[in-house]
């Protein structure tokens, strides 16, 4: 296949993707058929069975985020500065399970490439990926010689993409490390507000603490606020997202470590949703808000810099804008990490 092909399956799977988010209907000229569509829509509904995290609304916002990458005019332009592999190389890419289809953009960086992707799946989202590719392969049968999901150990790979947490890295390192790599490790995303935030704009922040429940690395856990700010401003702009508490799973967390912080005697403000806890730490548990006062930008800028290996995304007025945190442009990078370039240089 050449990317011109690759881009053609790739495009049509997007439209499907996006469909099937917004839960349409069938469509003719698609090249699979209307019972393929219906499996798709029924992988989308089984996903909270099988992971307590997805819901189906969580769902659907994974497909339809990744299917708007699939623009052609988006992926051509994406492509147009990196070259297609005339050798095609095996890829592997160890995918992270804490969002649905959170490895979907190297999975499509590779095929862009020119590569062939070997793809092992946490054991937390295990049949999206599958479901798209037995898409893809119905599209284009050719895809089927450019993918592999892999259920046993891996070996016979060229280079390595793998993505899991601190722990998990060490292992990667002795692994996989004598090949061409990229290792990901834990990242979180900080939000800075300035003070004169609009109530709306509080609101749009409060998408990018509790999308996905804040199990992304993209997710706002600790905010930076000017001396001064009334919390109470904060609370009321997030309001809206109380019914998030009667998902057990993030119930449970918020129950768990308001109990811990209660009996250690550990100062938290709470609404019964969301605990915020003031600390400068980077990293704070699930159900709960890190936050700290500055006094200066170059006390932000500072904080910003002692932390930049640990950080995804900056969310602010000055920075990524606030409720965009989970809606990535197909050029943002996980880590900052030229992909494509990567996978030009194997």
């Amino acid at each position: 296949m050449n990317r011109e092909e690759i881009i053609d399956g790739l495009v049509q799977l997007g439209e499907i993707m996006r469909s099937a988010a917004k839960e349409e209907h069938f469509q003719i000229h698609w090249k699979i058929s209307p019972v393929q569509y219906e499996r798709l829509q029924s992988v989308i509904n089984r996903q909270f069975h099988l992971n307590g995290w997805f819901t189906k609304d969580s769902v659907q916002q994974s497909l339809e985020a990744h299917g708007e990458m699939l623009e052609r005019s988006v992926l051509e332009q994406f492509v147009a500065d990196y070259e297609f592999a005339s050798e095609p190389k095996k890829v592997a890419v160890i995918m992270a399970g804490n969002l649905p289809l959170v490895g979907f953009h190297d999975f499509m960086c590779v095929l862009l490439a020119g590569h062939r992707i070997m793809a092992k799946l946490s054991s937390d989202d295990q049949t999206l990926l599958p479901e798209l590719t037995a898409i893809l392969e119905s599209i284009d049968a050719r895809f089927s010689e450019r993918i592999t999901i892999v259920k046993d150990i891996l070996k016979g790979m060229n280079a390595v993409i793998a993505t899991g947490s601190d722990n998990t890295l060490k292992y990667f390192e002795e692994y996989f490390g004598k090949y061409p790599h990229i290792f990901r490790r834990n990242r979180t995303s900080v939000a800075v507000l300035e003070g004169t935030e609009t109530k709306e704009e509080i609101h749009e922040l409060g998408k990018d603490i509790f999308q996905y429940f804040g199990l992304g690395c993209r997710n706002v856990s600790h905010i930076l606020l000017p001396e001064g700010f009334d919390l109470a401003r904060f609370f009321e702009g997030i309001f809206a997202y109380g019914e998030i508490i009667h998902h057990h799973k993030y119930a449970n967390n918020y129950d768990y470590n308001r109990a811990v912080h209660l009996l250690n005697q550990i100062p938290v403000l709470e609404n019964g949703f969301l605990l915020l806890k003031e600390s400068k730490e980077l990293h704070s548990a699930l159900a709960m808000l890190h936050y700290h006062f500055y006094a200066s930008p170059l006390e932000v800028e500072q904080y910003l810099t002692e932390h930049r290996e640990n950080i995804q995304v900056i969310i602010g007025k000055d920075f990524v804008p606030f409720g965009k945190a989970q809606t990535p442009e197909i050029t943002d990078f996980a880590d900052n990490v030229d992909t494509m370039l990567f996978l030009n240089e194997i």
